[in-house]
């Protein structure tokens, strides 16, 4: 399915969708847990769902119901309490890399063969330094495609020492996950960790369950085994990585934005946006759990424009798409850095931006670990958003501040995160 999207300015106030990240941490205890537990307004995406569905052919019951007020739905998981069922037929978790990665470790707590699978762009993605954790840790792995999925794990999970190479946050996460409720005690060192603070918040909701844990500054972990998982309930935050795109859209038309209900305390990465887009001139103001920001005048209006800047983002990868067409609208270089991780996410993001930024217009050099982009006007045209929902949100903000309209293509994809993503940005023109 193709989107237009038309030169115009944004404003007004919306609310984003709830977290990804924390929705699939929520449901992965619950599915765990003894007992009930309650996720209050959970992210509705496929995503999700796949997530949601995973939970449930490990042994948890969903019951999902919608809040009277309208605002959401609420789940109601009845846990495992740790005893996994081994599922039939292979676990398809669609395009949820988060999925993916986060329950291949649970998978490994019980005594059966345990399959995952998913579409095309999850059977590219590699999980090989995971999958050779979970080995030294005592479960079987058998590879299907290499280090990329389909693969089946079989426990039990004995524990043990294991050091861990982590491009991507969610192999430790994962582990961290599952080894409280392993048989033993586990040691992991770690040599290399991209994207920390989602480790941040995976330890939030272990310290949550209690679980009695050993982190020494991130290099090291001390997991004691036998541990369990209760019951719990939890409303889920607004999502930073979703807030991301209406940020920048305010940011490049000089508009000003309100995303309502996002906690300012929370560990997401993608909050790091907000201080990066005042670095580049925009002006932000908290009031509680909203949020509120003005971008400067455009350079096509008259204005200032935004400034350029060097960007980190490190712990940030999701952010690079939003972020790389926000700089081409700014008054000179930015450079994206120090995020190589950015080629292995659902596309090798940095070269597919590379790419159709430059179809569109733009001056922008590649770079291993990032880009590097000079503002100017882009023309507008034809875009191929590559099945990736964060590229395709992203451009669709490109049309924007463009001379001509920007079309892309495969726009369904931002159902993976952000349902009616197309209907909000319509809603928000002023």
């Amino acid at each position: 399915m193709k989107q237009t999207v038309k030169p115009g300015k944004i404003g007004g106030t919306l609310s984003v969708p709830a977290s990804k990240s924390h929705t699939i941490r929520g449901l992965l205890i619950a599915a765990l847990a003894r007992g009930e537990s309650r996720l209050i307004r959970p992210l509705l995406s496929s995503d999700a769902l796949s997530c949601l569905e995973a939970c449930r052919r490990l042994g948890a019951v969903v019951q999902r119901t919608v809040l009277e007020d309208g605002t959401g739905e609420e789940w109601v998981i009845t846990g495992t309490a740790g005893r996994i069922t081994i599922p039939q037929e292979p676990i398809d978790v669609g395009n949820s890399g988060t999925t993916l990665y986060l329950a291949a470790s649970l998978a490994a707590l019980g005594d059966g063969p345990v399959t995952f699978t998913g579409d095309q762009q999850i059977r590219s993605r590699p999980a090989g330094p995971l999958l050779g954790a979970l080995e030294t840790l005592g479960a079987r792995v058998t590879r299907h495609n290499g280090d990329c999925a389909p693969f089946t794990i079989q426990g039990p999970l004995k524990g043990g020492e294991t050091s861990l190479s982590c491009p991507t946050s969610q192999y430790l996460s994962s582990l961290l996950l599952a080894a409280p409720l392993a048989d033993g005690n586990t040691r992991l060192t770690i040599s290399l960790l991209y994207e920390q603070p989602y480790v941040e918040m995976t330890l939030g909701w272990l310290e949550e369950q209690f679980v009695v844990l050993e982190n020494r500054d991130f290099k090291e972990f001390f997991i004691p085994g036998g541990q369990s998982y209760q019951g719990f309930s939890k409303a889920v935050p607004g999502d930073y990585s979703s807030a991301a795109f209406p940020l920048c859209a305010a940011a490049l038309t000089g508009g000003k934005i309100t995303i309502e209900d996002l906690d300012p305390r929370d560990s997401q990465g993608d909050k790091a946006l907000i201080g990066m887009l005042e670095t580049m001139g925009c002006r932000v103001q908290w009031e509680g759990r909203n949020l509120s920001l003005q971008g400067p005048v455009p350079l096509r209006e008259g204005g200032p424009g935004l400034k350029p800047a060097v960007l980190d983002l490190n712990d940030t990868p999701d952010a690079l798409p939003a972020l790389a067409v926000t700089a081409c609208f700014a008054a000179g270089t930015t450079e994206l850095v120090n995020v190589p991780q950015a080629r292995l996410k659902e596309t090798d993001r940095i070269a597919v931006m590379a790419r159709e930024l430059s179809r569109l217009g733009a001056k922008v050099e590649e770079r291993e670990d990032g880009l590097i982009i000079t503002g100017g006007p882009l023309r507008g045209g034809e875009a191929a958003g590559h099945g990736d929902h964060r590229v395709v949100m992203a451009l669709a903000l490109a049309g924007l501040g463009a001379q001509n309209p920007v079309t892309v293509d495969t726009a369904e994809a931002v159902d993976i995160t952000f349902p009616g993503f197309f209907g909000i940005l319509d809603k928000l023109r002023i």
